[in-house]
């Protein structure tokens, strides 16, 4: 069995691609490389191009007609860029997602698996949400994933049926070390707390009045690795999940509980040696409390929970930075 992973060259969908390789998931990776790594592709099936491009994705299906599902992780991801050029976000994120589903609708594919965002959840006070919780996308790219589930809904009903996973924060990377995240100076809390920490400078905790138990911002991390199993699970229990009556329907996926930014530098002292100092500071224009999931829709029917702990991403992320600074050539 062969599954098609767009946007399979990035982060999140070159991990996928690992997991599929290791349960005997035969990975097809379409990717244009505008954010993507070739070096997350190198000896695997690969396409350079956009999912836009129908003539691609008919040569594709011709060429692999063993193609039974699609996982579609191809977006711009960066919130402050979203802002900054909204109508590319739009453009990249909504009309190519729709051309997409278009070229796949005629090549016959009913199966997509869509890498949803937690961020179009109203997630301002602390408090967990659940997959029925209110959404409020609070930036151009969150909302290009609101709109794009929106629009797959309504798509599904005559079309290709779509089952969305909504990731919450993932950290870590591939446990093997074949593929991580990319950049070098991700914006993420994580990666800032790591380059602090590399700088030997404190790391700023912005906002410490938030209605949490310990007054500082939440998430939900969960390992990358536990992100791409469930993908496979979603590939495996796709036809029993969505069928002819109920043919789209999204899916949370992470731990299930909340860790505060004091957590999460607590967490990273019991991984490194030389502990790591924070400092309290303002919170910064837009920052909110956050939140977690709430949900038991993942266990029920991916049959998935995750598996490694939050100390174990951060120490596969720290691993991952030396292969990283080795395999990238820019």
């Amino acid at each position: 069995m062969s599954v098609l992973i767009a946007g399979g060259a990035g982060y999140i969908g070159s991990t996928v691609a690992s997991a599929c390789l290791d349960a005997g998931i035969t990975p097809v990776i379409l990717d244009n490389l505008v954010r993507g790594r070739k070096e997350f592709v190198a000896g695997r099936t690969f396409y350079e191009g956009d999912i836009s491009d129908g003539a691609l994705i008919d040569r594709i299906f011709s060429e692999r007609p063993d193609i039974s599902a699609v996982v579609h992780c191809a977006a711009l991801i960066v919130v402050p860029e979203s802002v900054a050029d909204p109508m590319g976000y739009y453009d990249a994120n909504v009309a190519k997602s729709l051309a997409f589903v278009g070229h796949l609708h005629r090549n016959g594919c009913d199966r997509i698996v869509f890498s949803s965002s937690a961020s179009i959840y109203r997630a301002e006070d602390g408090s967990p949400v659940n997959e029925d919780s209110p959404l409020a996308p609070q930036s151009p790219y969150a909302r290009t994933k609101a709109v794009c589930e929106a629009m797959f809904a309504d798509i599904s009903v005559a079309g290709p049926r779509v089952l969305s996973l909504r990731y919450f924060n993932p950290v870590g990377a591939d446990p093997m070390l074949r593929t991580g995240l990319q950049l070098r100076r991700p914006s993420h809390a994580l990666g800032v707390l790591i380059q602090a920490h590399q700088e030997g400078r404190p790391f700023p905790i912005t906002g410490t009045g938030y209605p949490t138990r310990d007054g500082s911002g939440i998430r939900d991390y969960v390992h990358v690795w536990d992100l791409a199993a469930a993908h496979i699970a979603a590939i495996e229990r796709f036809d029993s999940i969505l069928t002819e009556s109920k043919r789209s329907i999204a899916i949370n996926l992470g731990t299930g509980s909340g860790t505060t930014v004091r957590e999460l530098c607590a967490a990273f002292n019991n991984v490194v040696s030389t502990p790591l100092t924070t400092v309290d500071a303002d919170p910064r224009p837009g920052d909110v409390a956050g939140g977690y999931t709430q949900s038991d829709r993942a266990e029920k029917l991916l049959g998935w929970a995750p598996k490694l702990s939050l100390e174990e991403g951060i120490r596969s992320a720290l691993e991952w930075i030396p292969v990283r600074d080795g395999m990238l050539t820019d």
